[in-house]
Formats: structure tokens, sequence, C-alpha cells
């Protein structure tokens, strides 16, 4: 009897052994990333012609829905071309321009608007991207804006955030600046960021590595006085009541020096290594530098401005329409016409991962 009992003792005791070596043995199930993208854009339009003016261009996603979206231009030989606003449109005509809080969903357009200061060249142009998401997580987002009455004075920044209802993800931003008719006046900024402490409720910027930020800020900048200057914030937000626990929003940046001579240009780019998921969104800004670790400051000259924030190759060349594979974004930037001392070109990447 004591046998018998000694032989099932230890014929459980293997089986617990080996059950627990197979527990060990089997790894806990992996889904992969699901998250595409696809990029959209028409190529150039030109203008602005004329001086203290704007032209409005937009990009379409025929299928998936903007997670974010771009600008480049065309600066020609003169100093007067500088990014208006990158930023959602419903139709790709009409903006976000009225009450602040959550004004759109489910947006498919992005608008590209260039404006010019008080010089035009005939070969000025600007081109729009729109990023066009899909996800198995995420199959809606939502548009908060905000907006600040600032800057009104010259070489102020006028600093605005928007952040993401609770249980979303921040899936990119853009910016915008009214009127075009005061052409020293124009967004320099707009990045990823947080609404808490570390970060000062949006005056630092997210910083490399940092992962699922909850809100954008945009800057304003002018050369001059107006008392009527508005600056536009946008976040592009996931749609509320889904599923977001398997999503990883990571934020890639860099900064480089310059430009600090009159009449230069400078692109800085930023890539979302493999690892990390898809590019879906990026921000860029000329900036005092250390916009990380300090509130944004504006760079060295009150002319100093963006000439494009884009999804790009390695090199900082614009992708081309219906580009799957996009994994940096570049950000472009430009002074005026005077030297412009420790002004700096800032770029992130959103990188997008849905897998678990």
């Amino acid at each position: 009897m004591r046998a018998h009992l000694s032989v099932r003792a230890r014929t459980a005791g293997t089986a617990l052994v080996l059950g627990a070596a197979l527990a060990v043995a089997i790894p806990t199930a992996a889904y992969a990333n699901t998250v595409a993208v696809t990029v959209k854009t028409p190529g150039a339009t030109s203008g602005p012609s004329t001086a203290n003016s704007e032209i409005s261009t937009h990009a379409d996603c025929s299928s998936g829905l903007i997670s974010g979206g771009g600008i480049n231009q065309a600066t020609g030989t003169g100093n007067g071309n500088h990014v208006m606003g990158t930023s959602p449109s419903s139709n790709g005509t009409s903006e976000y321009t009225g009450s602040t809080g959550v004004v759109g969903t489910d947006v498919t357009h992005w608008l590209g608007i260039g404006g010019s200061g008080g010089q035009a060249d005939s070969s000025f142009s600007t081109t729009p991207f729109a990023v066009c998401f899909t996800s198995n997580l995420i199959n809606h987002t939502q548009v908060v804006m905000n907006k600040v009455n600032a800057p009104t004075t010259a070489t102020t920044v006028g600093r605005v955030t928007a952040t993401c209802p609770a249980n979303t993800i921040l899936l990119g931003g853009g910016a915008r600046a009214t009127p075009a008719s005061v052409g020293d006046f124009k967004p320099i900024a707009s990045f990823p960021t947080f609404n808490n402490s570390a970060h000062d409720f949006g005056l630092k910027a997210a910083a490399d590595g940092e992962t699922n930020p909850d809100s954008w800020t945009a800057v304003g900048w002018a050369n001059g006085t107006n008392s009527t200057n508005e600056t536009y914030v946008y976040a592009i937000c996931s749609g509320s009541g889904i599923n977001i626990s398997g999503v990883t929003v990571k934020v890639h940046y860099s900064e480089a020096s310059g430009p600090t001579t009159g009449s230069t240009s400078k692109k800085v780019t930023v890539n979302c290594p493999s690892g990390d998921g898809k590019l879906i969104s990026g921000g860029a800004a000329i900036s005092g530098g250390s916009v990380t670790t300090t509130d944004f400051t504006g760079p060295g000259s009150g002319g100093d401005h963006l000439n494009g924030s884009f999804p790009s190759d390695s090199s900082g060349n614009p992708v081309s329409d219906g580009t799957t594979a996009a994994a940096y974004w570049t950000a472009f930037t430009h002074t005026g016409g005077m030297s412009s001392p420790s002004t700096y070109s800032d770029v992130w990447a959103l990188c997008a991962n849905d897998g678990v």
C-alpha cells in the first residue's frame, strides 16, 4: 500500500514539475503591429504671388484617417514665404477657427497654408502632405482645437496647447496663425508635449524616447506689433470609448544649431526605428534651443520662420504621393534677412505600435 502511494506521489510530483516547466517555456502570445500609413500629396501649388498674403492647399486621404500632416515650401531666392498653417480640415477648404474643444471627428483632409511677407517671388510654392492612418485598435479620431490672441508684440512668443480627452491617444497635431495680412506673423513651432508639471503644461516639448504624449503645442512669432494676431493649435486624438491599452506612441526628437546667418536655411531630420512602430506624424520648430528641458523661447531674430515640416527620406527629401514606408520627419527652417544668433532647429517624429 505504501509502495502504491509512493508511486502516485512521485507521478504527481513529476507532472507538477513538467507543468511548471511548460508554463515557463511557453511565452505570452504576442500580437503584430497593425498600424499602416500611406502619405498622400497632390504636389506643389504656386504662390503666394503677392506680398502679405497666403494660399491654401490640401492633401486628402482616400482611405484611412488623418493622424497628422505636413507642409513644404519652395523658397526661391527671397525670404518672403513662410508656413502660415499645417492643420486638419473637414473638407479640404474649411478651417477649425471658431469655438475651442473637440471640433471634428474622423477627419480625412489636411491643409498646407503658405504665407508671404513683404516680398513675393514667382518661384514660391506650397506642398501639403496628409498622413493617412489605419489600425485595428483605433478606427475613429477627433480633433481638439485651442487658440490664443498672441503674440501681439514683437519677438514675444504666443504659446497655446491642446490636450486630448481622457482615455484617448495623441496621434499628431498642427498649427495655424492669422491674419496673413500681417506679413511678419507666422507659427514657428508645432510639437508634441504633455499636460503635466514636468513639461510645464505644454511649454516644454516631449523629449526623445518619451511615450504617449497627450497634448500638442503651437507657437506664434512676429517681427512687429499687432493686436489681432491669433495662434491656433490642433491635437489629433483617437476616438473616445475605444480600447487604447495596447497602443504605444513613442517620440523621437533631434535638435541642431542654426541657422544663424541671415537669409539661410537648415534641415534637421529624425526617424522612427523599426522596433518603435510606424511614423504617424511629426513636428518642427525654430527656437532658442533646449525646448525639451526649458519653456519654449523664440529664436534670435523676429524674421525667423518655418518653411517645412514633412515626412521625408533619410536625406530630408519629401516623400512622394502614395508612399507606405515613410520613416523620417524633417523640419525645414529659415532665417529672415538678419543674422540670428543662438538659434536652433527642432524636429519630432511620432511612432505608433498597436501590438502587444
